[in-house]
């Protein structure tokens, strides 16, 4: 039988795709894309208008390199469409209203006038514009690079060393006084970047005047060829008090320091940002790195340079709990970034106590579309667990975490094997006898089985099983 997100998986995510450019009474793309991005419980309202013949055409119109997505076997192992009450996303941030927590980063997913308002008319609910600084920029070539899954060519990590805005000053603060004119309800933050003091006074104060709902401070681009600014500032806790409170000092919207990843302990730039008045705190920016693919020289040379994509995710989280569980920090409000790719993982930055989150790498891969599966997802899995305010989301795990040596020591949860699943591949097998605790046998019947006093509880196996055959068993005391 098919695997759904397997088949999804390989779908090219054509634009102005083929196999729905076929069909009259269906958009198997667009089902195909609600797989991919975590929505398969309302993937088959787009095809259950078709019948085979026309998903057979869609089929045939599929441009794969390899061979056609198989559209009717997917359409046929989809759950019946669920249908749900869709709740409001609307929270507030620094006093300002969003109308859904989902913003586009400051990068380059937001250079000019043309992109914001395309992204603001697909859904998105603000922008931190890219960052607007006085020096000049200029930009090596290539300038990105990617670690992919072999199995679908998308994304793991993603290398970047493109730095700020290359638009002359006013042209940007041109642009953004014209997006919030034209899209009044939508959330327009200018992101800004100075090399002094009077620089970053000058920079809020240009976006203020142009009407922006709140400024951001760049403190921590990893890639600055210029001293002195990025996350040479993000590291320096005095220089985060200073350039937060003079900027306070000089504008009356809120200031928001973004903190650089790019340090052991995250809390102490963010405790001298709230000292210098900061209003909220967005975390984090790119993590710097190497990377060697074809596309990392420029003129024959390497360098390091920012990460991100769903790889840094983790790392993205465990900054945002360092503040969250910092007395001083915990009042002030987060904006999370880093790794956001599917509705999902928008929910562990919300649920860790995020109010919006920021999105760059998914939108330079997938386009503006994911917000189409960003909000539907969000809202269907509210729907699920009655939940009607989003902000009944901020922070719900926090109760959750605790130090490693407050946790339980005392009990053991053993992996439960599900017969009916198993395909009989022995990875569970290789796994635990070469990097576990050889608990599992594995005969000529092909079939796993554990040794119970030699299993700790690790569930190694359950992680390397492909075909979710081994669950949890029930928590019981150490013997």
């Amino acid at each position: 039988m098919i695997h759904i997100h397997e088949e999804a998986a390989r779908c090219l995510l054509c634009a102005d795709a083929p196999c729905s450019k076929v069909c009259k009474n269906a958009d198997p793309a667009r089902a195909i894309r609600a797989v991919r991005f975590g929505n398969e419980a309302f993937a088959r309202q787009w095809v259950d208008q078709a019948d085979d013949a026309e998903l057979e055409a869609a089929e045939k119109a599929c441009i794969h390199y390899d061979r056609p997505i198989r559209i009717r076997e997917l359409v046929g192992a989809l759950p019946a469409a669920a249908g749900f009450q869709r709740p409001s996303l609307e929270i507030d941030f620094c006093g300002i209203h969003c109308e859904n927590p989902f913003f586009l980063a400051s990068s380059a997913v937001c250079t000019n006038y043309d992109m914001v308002s395309r992204a603001f008319d697909a859904g998105w609910a603000g922008v931190f514009y890219k960052t607007i600084c006085l020096q000049e920029i200029r930009e090596v070539s290539p300038r990105f690079d990617a670690v992919r899954n072999d199995a679908n060519s998308s994304f793991i990590g993603f290398r970047n060393m493109e730095q700020l805005s290359e638009n002359p000053v006013d042209v940007d603060f041109d642009i953004l006084k014209r997006l919030k004119q034209d899209y009044p309800s939508k959330v327009v933050i200018a992101s800004i970047m100075g090399q002094t003091e009077d620089e970053w006074i000058k920079l809020a104060r240009m976006a203020e005047e142009s009407g922006c709902d709140a400024v951001e401070l760049n403190f921590s681009c990893p890639q600055m060829r210029m001293s002195g600014m990025g996350s040479d500032v993000g590291q320096d806790p005095e220089l985060v008090t200073f350039f937060t409170a003079c900027v306070k000092r000089s504008v009356k919207i809120p200031v928001i320091p973004k903190m650089t990843p790019n340090i052991a302990h995250i809390s102490e730039p963010a405790m001298a940002a709230v000292l210098g008045g900061a209003d909220a705190i967005s975390a984090i920016n790119t993590i710097k790195s190497v990377t060697l693919g074809d596309g990392s020289e420029v003129s024959g040379c390497q360098t390091g340079s920012g990460y991100s994509g769903k790889a840094v995710k983790p790392i993205a989280l465990r900054h945002i709990l360092a503040m969250v569980k910092n007395p001083i920090i915990s009042h002030k409000e987060l904006s999370g970034v880093g790794g956001i790719e599917t509705w999902r993982d928008a929910l562990e930055f919300i649920q860790l106590g995020c109010r919006n989150v920021q999105v760059c790498t998914s939108v330079m891969q997938y386009g503006y579309r994911i917000i189409d599966d960003l909000i539907p997802g969000l809202q269907h899995y509210m729907a699920e667990r009655g939940i009607t305010r989003l902000s009944d989301l901020v922070g719900e795990l926090l109760p959750k975490f605790f130090l490693p040596h407050d946790l339980d020591r005392d009990t053991i949860v053993y992996p439960r094997m599900e017969r009916d699943k198993c395909l009989g591949c022995g990875r569970c097998y290789t796994s635990c006898m070469d990097g576990g605790h050889q608990a599992i046998s594995f005969g000529e019947d092909r079939q796993p089985r554990v040794n119970g006093a030699k299993c700790v509880g690790c569930h190694l196996c359950r992680l390397v099983c492909p075909s979710g055959a081994i669950t949890l068993a029930k928590r019981i005391r150490k013997s």
